[in-house]
């Protein structure tokens, strides 16, 4: 065993081989993995080698896709069968619902280029003989994908990876991981101990005992999951028999359960409700090639609808049941990055779909380590994303809510329930009563819109569909009432958010913002760091507010902030509270070791109020005693002021374009201010308002969000960041990369477009974009929506620079049809920001 490498894997399932795998493929070659017994003997022996490419997120889809393509590569590169059966997957619709979804998947899979066809029930059962399609709308199919032998992928993966010079090292256990004041890591094992620079978690069901040794929560827990085999089936063989095709993988959504054809049977997973997570202290240290008793009565609605579907599923018997823990995260995605706190620790961990995503997270993961990124986008599986709030008992109940709801319908506007409330601002239970709607982020509670205090979604709306997926709401508030129905298209909330709009823009509104991220940066060498890592210039004159981009070693986005200096020295920055642990991650790792710099948290000492709109100076003047003036308290400037007998850091920005404050106060005043607000504010029309009417009008003033239009795949200049970028400032993290690159032409422009033709379901993102009448894609929609202000429907988008003109016009597919579209000038809505300025 080597004493020295530049990277250790920890854990040798298929995960793990894959990143060893990778790593040696990008040249480092004196790297090592170690594995406490033989490899796969963890989850990966007992997984069903399921390749699907479909996924809603655009992190995950483009790793799914990526593997898929490499597995047919690796058995050509090493000369062994991985059991990889392009089979194709057939996805069934029910319901209408199900359709919406498949078709605004289908832009997700477009725009990464993955291939979804579209089929007729007829198709269907040419596809799979005896399938009975009453009640079938209809299906789309992965022609490129099928399943693979898990333990064949591992070996064939082990194999290359050996044949490039890395070290695979079986039965040999991890004791303790010790970083050393370079950074650098030994590694101790029983069989002697190795010197790395880098360590990558891969331990699947041990990760929480691998986290204990690093002093990390790492937010993983498996669940059980159950899949039956089958003895042979007749009508198989003989349709075998005659020439017939292997079975496709098929899966019926709607029921919540996926079928195979396995060695003349069928293999049946189906993911039900009240599946245990297990192993929430990690397996028994002789754990190996476990499984835990079956539970059938678990799965027998599951059962009985696949019979109904396949009758002859039910003619046959059982052979086999297998009842394994998959790992599983709060929001189901696995998390592939550096680990927070810890420098040159990474975790690829948490996979609940390990065989298909094992291939393209361990190329992005090798990217990383080695080239300093990934060369897409991994918000969306970044480890970061949870905080510390996800321990023990969240997990337990969001992990189990993850896994019941694989299946399930993913409406792009769900709140789900489980954990929650967790986060509370202390104006939430006033909110509450004024007829909030809450969702969440980062474990916080916040209003999405506001209904009124009798109104309830009617019973003959919910849950249309007799289906075991048919959820289309979240569960009664604590009035007692379903106030909201998800769906693809304009839902019932729609009207709603239109008068929160109209309040703002006519009068006032109040939001609360609470979950900002916030973070002190203090000391001597503070405005210099700031200024050395951030594009844009730090101002220098105290109290003025800068829109601030970090940027990634190649010129991308990686994070965004707010910057305020409140006292000498002394900076206060905001970021997205979805995103807290990531940014001030990232701000502590580049902070110097020479104690000029300070660093301090301070998201919960302090609450957020947003008061917007035309009418919100007269209301704050009537509680404050600074003059708030143009003259004395300008755009984009931030002061110290009372409000009534509290007091808070007024800063004169927001995200939706009206005259307005931010109100950054001391957590514990919050009530007292809401309350003067709310009191002096009926004569001024104060409203409440959510997250979804500041969505709107956003989408009217172009302003982006990360990871939507602020992305480390799109350069700063190609998201359009000209006015807060300045290369002639001096040095700063990504400056000559980013000049560099913009010098031999972007490959993107950032873009507004208005949209006709819409009646009910208006762009949210992801869309494919067209060229017009025409099937040649040219770019995607970041985000999109209703501009109530502007009348008309909106998307924000990135394009090829050749179609970013004002006036170009092009297609964009809303749920499967094209909808006209054109480039409208940037921020449509009030263009010369006089209503900011007033």
């Amino acid at each position: 065993m080597r004493d020295k490498a530049r990277v250790v894997v920890v854990g040798g399932g298929v995960v793990g081989v894959a990143t060893l795998y990778h790593l040696a493929k990008k040249g480092w070659s004196d790297v090592a993995l170690i594995e406490r017994r033989e490899l796969t003997s963890g989850s990966t022996w007992h997984a069903a080698g399921l390749l699907p490419l479909f996924n809603m997120s655009y992190s995950v889809g483009q790793i799914h896709k990526y593997s898929v393509r490499f597995y047919q590569e690796l058995a050509e590169e090493t000369g062994m069968d991985t059991g990889f059966r392009k089979v194709s997957n057939v996805r069934l619709a029910r319901t209408k619902d199900r359709w919406d979804e498949y078709m605004y998947y289908a832009g997700v899979a477009r725009t990464i280029g993955i291939d979804v066809k579209v089929l007729r029930p007829e198709e269907i059962s040419q596809i799979w003989p005896y399938v009975e399609t009453e009640g079938l709308l209809g299906a789309i199919q992965h022609t490129e994908d099928g399943y693979i032998q898990p333990a064949d992928l591992t070996q064939a993966l082990a194999r290359g990876a050996r044949n490039l010079g890395a070290e695979i090292n079986r039965n040999t256990t991890v004791l303790a991981l010790e970083q050393q004041a370079d950074d650098s890591w030994i590694v101790k094992t029983d069989k002697g101990d190795i010197n790395a620079e880098h360590v990558v978690s891969a331990t699947g069901n041990f990760v929480r005992k691998t986290g204990e040794m690093v002093g990390l929560d790492i937010p993983v827990i498996p669940v059980e999951h159950q899949y039956i085999v089958t003895e042979a089936v007749p009508e198989i063989q003989e349709f075998r028999k005659k020439g017939g095709a292997e079975l496709c993988v098929l899966r019926e959504s709607d029921s919540s359960w996926y079928m195979r054809e396995e060695a003349g049977g069928l293999l049946l997973g189906p993911y039900e409700i009240g599946a245990p997570v297990c192993y929430v202290d990690g397996p028994d240290k002789d754990s190996e090639y476990e499984l835990f008793q079956e539970d059938l009565d678990r799965l027998m609605p599951h059962i009985e609808t696949a019979i109904t579907r396949v009758p002859y599923f039910g003619e046959v018997g059982i052979k086999k049941v297998y009842n394994g823990a998959i790992a599983y995260t709060p929001d189901g995605s696995p998390m592939v990055g550096p680990a927070w706190e810890l420098k040159n620790f990474w975790l690829n961990e948490g996979h609940s779909f390990g065989v298909t995503a094992a291939g393209g997270a361990g190329w992005q993961l090798a990217e990383w380590i080695v080239e300093g990124e990934p060369s897409i986008d991994m918000m969306g599986v970044d480890p970061r994303r949870f905080g510390p709030y996800a321990s023990r008992g969240y997990l337990k109940a969001k992990n189990e809510e993850a896994y019941a709801n694989v299946f399930t319908l993913h409406y792009p506007d769900e709140e789900r329930a489980a954990a929650r409330p967790l986060k509370r601002a202390p104006c939430y239970d006033r909110m509450a009563a004024l007829g909030a709607v809450f969702g969440s982020v980062y474990g916080w509670e916040r209003p999405n819109w506001f209904a009124p205090l009798d109104y309830e979604v009617p019973e003959e709306d919910l849950d249309v569909d007799d289906t075991l997926t048919a959820d289309n709401h979240p569960p009664a508030d604590q009035t007692g009432r379903i106030r909201e129905r998800w769906s693809f298209r304009r839902s019932n909330y729609f009207p709603f958010v239109g008068e929160e709009v109209k309040a703002v823009t006519a009068g006032a509104g109040l939001l609360d913002m609470s979950a900002f991220a916030k973070m002190e940066v203090s000391g001597p060498g503070a405005r210099a760091w700031l200024d050395a890592i951030f594009a844009n210039r730090i101002p220098k004159k105290r109290g003025r507010i800068a829109l601030c981009h970090l940027l990634t070693p190649t010129g991308g986005v990686r994070s965004e902030f707010t910057v305020y200096e409140w006292a000498k020295d002394r900076f206060y920055l905001v970021s997205a509270g979805a995103f807290e642990r990531h940014d001030h991650d990232v701000l502590f790792k580049l902070c110097p070791l020479d104690g000029s710099v300070r660093l301090r948290p301070i998201t919960t000492q302090y609450g957020v109020l947003v008061l917007a709109g035309p009418r919100s100076r007269e209301l704050l003047q009537k509680l404050t005693d600074s003059d708030l003036s143009n003259e004395a308290f300008p755009w984009l400037s931030g002061q110290f002021v009372n409000v009534g007998i509290a007091q808070a850091h007024a800063l004169r920005v927001n995200f939706v374009g009206e005259l307005g404050w931010e109100l950054h106060h001391p957590i514990e005043m919050q009530n007292t201010i809401f309350d003067l607000l709310i009191r002096e504010g009926a004569a001024f029309g104060l409203k409440p308002f959510g997250i979804r009417a500041m969505d709107s009008m956003r989408l009217e003033k172009s302003y982006r969000l990360i990871p939507r239009e602020l992305s480390i795949e799109y350069s700063a200049y190609e998201s359009g960041l000209d006015r807060f970028v300045h290369p002639n400032k001096g040095e700063f993290l990504g400056r000559d990369a980013l000049v560099a690159r913009h010098g031999e032409g972007d490959k993107w422009k950032f873009v507004t477009l208005e949209v006709d033709g819409i009646t009910d379901a208006d762009p949210r993102g992801n869309e494919a974009i067209f060229s017009p009448g025409a099937d040649e894609l040219i770019g995607r929609a970041t985000s999109g929506g209703f501009g109530w202000r502007l009348g008309k429907s909106v998307a924000l988008a990135m394009v090829k620079p050749e179609h970013g003109g004002e006036g170009t016009e092009m297609d964009i597919a809303i749920l499967g049809e094209k909808k006209r579209g054109r480039v409208i000038a940037e921020s449509p809505f009030d263009p010369e920001n006089a209503r900011l300025r007033a």
